[in-house]
């Protein structure tokens, strides 16, 4: 799950729990509506772990690996 479908469903689960005035039989909305932002703040925090930690990761390994980002000739290393 990416950083905006974590937004998307927490933006969506906000809209139905408080947002929405209507009711469905045997469904409550503002429990769904719950349910959707729980999941989207836990995939939000999950994404954000993710490029944080393993993306940094990836710069490091480049970093010191006894080459440049973009190659063996990158004049930035």
């Amino acid at each position: 799950m990416t950083i905006g479908t974590s937004l998307f469903l927490i933006a969506v689960g906000a809209i139905l729990r408080y947002a929405t005035n209507f009711h469905v039989k045997g469904v409550d909305m503002d429990e769904v509506g719950l349910i959707l932002m729980i999941i989207g703040i836990v995939g939000f925090v999950i994404s954000l772990l993710y490029e944080l930690i393993w993306a940094g990761e990836r710069s490091r390994w480049y970093r010191y690996s006894g080459r440049g980002r973009y190659g063996p000739d990158d004049p930035t290393y």
